[in-house]
């Protein structure tokens, strides 16, 4: 069948093991079911995984990709959750010390068909289109545990978000917006802070800069070249909110004086559970909110895809459709 697979590791090259060509049919294990891919989304994971970061040189050739969204073998149309948790597995699957992300363990969403749990399946409403809901199992899912269960934040609160432009970021940005939240944005590029202000940001601002106000709450994707920045903007007994280290995961300073100073939390949150999925099919669902996609390319021009992403040249989500 047809697949987007790494088949070697390039930390400084991580495209030159990029493969778009041939993979055998998937394997499908009791308990399993097998998806039909309509469309799959590009995350960071993807990159990361091309420079042997969360991959094992002995699990290659491995089909690239978390996200999907197509159709079940009875032709319903669902969304793939990415999150794998042992088969013995109960409660919060993201908690489980032996879970795995689609693409590392098991092969991933980038082909014309995906073995999954039959518990990842999650019903996609005729609402979203299958771009639409390619996005969402892992950059918007992040966004959305970040910012109502890890975060619990609520209307009225104010929430600054760094770096716009990335998934987890313009997904931050829409849904806090949806939920009655105010949203600062941070960006290095005056472009993308202005097409944060036509998703829904109230503000935008340069990176580092000085706020008008201090917000209740930071998401926090981008790691030491803003992790100062975010701790300072926080009110005291503010939270900062941490799911990924896209600039590198070293900080010249913690701000630990200030954090117990100022009582602030400091809160990790990884991908999110099947429940919050379908939660956040159902918000989007009712509110009308949808994903912003930066490009929608077929999956044979995955390539141009990836160098896009390795680039920096993105605002929003890039999708392969079948």
């Amino acid at each position: 069948m047809f697949a987007v697979y790494a088949e070697s590791f390039s930390k400084q090259d991580p495209l030159s093991g990029l493969v778009v060509g041939e993979r055998p049919d998937p394997e499908v294990p009791d308990g399993w079911t097998t998806v039909t891919v309509k469309a799959a989304s590009l995350n960071h994971h993807d990159l990361f995984s091309l420079r042997g970061v969360g991959l094992r040189e002995e699990a290659l050739p491995m089909i690239l990709g978390c996200d999907a969204a197509g159709l079940d073998e009875d032709g319903n149309e669902v969304v793939v959750h990415a999150v794998v948790s042992s088969p013995d597995w109960t409660g919060d699957e993201t908690l489980d010390p032996k879970r795995s992300l689609l693409s590392e363990r098991h092969q991933g969403t980038m082909a014309a068909r995906v073995a999954v749990p039959r518990r990842n399946v999650v019903p996609k409403p005729d609402s979203l289109s299958f771009a639409e809901a390619a996005c969402l199992p892992t950059a918007w899912l992040t966004a959305y545990r970040m910012l109502f269960t890890r975060g619990g934040l609520t209307a009225g609160e104010t929430v600054l978000v760094q770096g716009a432009g990335g998934g987890v970021a313009t997904a931050a940005i829409t849904l806090a917006r949806a939920a009655g939240l105010r949203v600062l944005v941070t960006s290095r590029d005056e472009a993308k802070g202005q097409k944060a202000i036509e998703l829904g940001a109230h503000e935008a601002f340069e990176s580092g800069a000085r706020l008008p106000e201090k917000v209740d709450a930071v998401i926090e994707t981008v790691g030491k070249a803003t992790w100062s920045h975010s701790i300072r903007s926080l009110r005291p007994g503010g939270r900062l909110i941490t799911s990924g280290t896209t600039s590198g995961p070293d900080l010249d300073d913690a701000e630990l004086t200030r954090i117990f100073f100022l009582q602030l939390s400091v809160i990790g949150s990884t991908m999110g559970t099947r429940d919050e999925l379908a939660s956040l099919v159902a918000l989007l669902d009712a509110s009308g909110a949808r994903p912003l996609i930066d490009r929608e390319l077929p999956f044979e021009q995955a390539r141009d895809g990836f160098a896009a992403m390795l680039d920096g040249d993105v605002f929003g989500k890039i999708v392969f459709t079948a």
